[in-house]
């Protein structure tokens, strides 16, 4: 099988990269760079530096000719998307529509999307499920969702499968904190520099968080599973960000102060999916717990001596 990992040199789609290399994939990684870096390329996939919204890129995926489209390559920055809603929109929308387009000229298999939670902005429900209607509150929500549109368009009028995946909040060894990075690596970035942890509003706001090697599993299970249908792949468990700070407390050897600032424009208060239908039709489910995958994504940052890191 030949798989072309769009965002393959970021966070999720290297660990994706670096799986589908184990179960012996052909694989192609698709990165212009400006938030990936070439060093987290696995060794064995080949690199191929372009930015998704060129029409070069057509041309580009008709030679490689996947099997499998893994579109993960995104501007993820809320923030960023408030700010800057036409760069977001180029990128989310326009990109996602030049990927398609060129999987049906490349006649490809099938292309799984990564979307987000974010689609669903401030909905006040517990536990939020796929029949409720995405109402975002950033552009990034807005854009993911617009792409997500787009699937169900291209594959009415060319026959083009797809498998969208909404994501909790990703987190794990590998994660930078810009560009991609959430609160927990940017929590890693200050404890490495000896700063104090600074959140933004009151640390109550919560967030269902997925460990990456999770997201992974999603990715490979949609594969032959799921087609024109969309899944949220999550925990269906909530962690505030006051409770992140205390488990890092209980990690971090030396003192860890924190600081408090302004609510951001954009974020979502609370946010927790159910993963029942991901469960029952991809046969997938989450296998890494919150305290484990903190743990593990602690000892990436500080690793201890003689300790090996990914």
């Amino acid at each position: 099988m030949k798989a072309l990992v769009t965002g393959g040199a970021g966070f999720i789609g290297a660990h994706l990269a670096r799986e589908l290399l184990e179960r012996q994939w052909e694989v192609h990684v698709m990165d212009d760079l400006s938030t990936g870096h070439a060093s987290k390329v696995p060794l064995g996939a080949t690199l191929h530096q372009m930015d998704i919204r060129q029409p070069e890129v057509e041309e580009r995926m008709a030679h490689i000719r996947p099997d499998i489209v893994f579109h993960l390559a995104a501007q993820a920055d809320v923030q960023r998307s408030i700010k800057e809603p036409d760069t977001d929109a180029a990128i989310n929308i326009t990109g996602t529509a030049r990927i398609l387009k060129a999987c049906v000229a490349a006649q490809a298999r099938k292309l799984i999307f990564s979307s987000t939670s974010a689609v669903y902005g401030e909905l006040s429900k517990d536990k939020i499920t796929e029949w409720d209607s995405p109402q975002p509150i950033s552009f990034y929500g807005m854009s993911k969702w617009a792409g997500e549109q787009y699937l169900e368009v291209f594959r009415r009028l060319h026959g083009l499968p797809y498998t969208v995946l909404r994501y909790g909040n990703v987190y794990g060894p590998g994660q930078t904190a810009k560009g991609e990075g959430g609160v927990i690596a940017l929590f890693m970035e200050k404890l490495a520099k000896n700063k104090p942890l600074r959140i933004h509003g009151d640390g109550g706001q919560t967030r269902d968080f997925i460990y990456v090697k999770d997201v992974v599993a999603a990715n490979l299970a949609a594969v032959d599973a799921g087609d024109g249908d969309t899944f949220q792949i999550s925990t269906g468990n909530t962690t505030s960000v006051n409770q992140i700070a205390q488990l890092l407390k209980e990690l971090h050897p030396a003192e860890v102060p924190v600081e408090y600032g302004p609510a951001r424009p954009g974020d979502i208060r609370h946010s927790c999916l159910d993963s029942a239908k991901a469960q029952k039709h991809l046969h997938w489910q989450p296998s890494v717990s919150f305290p484990q995958g903190l743990a593990e994504t602690y000892r990436h940052w500080f690793p201890s001596p003689g300790s090996r890191t990914e």
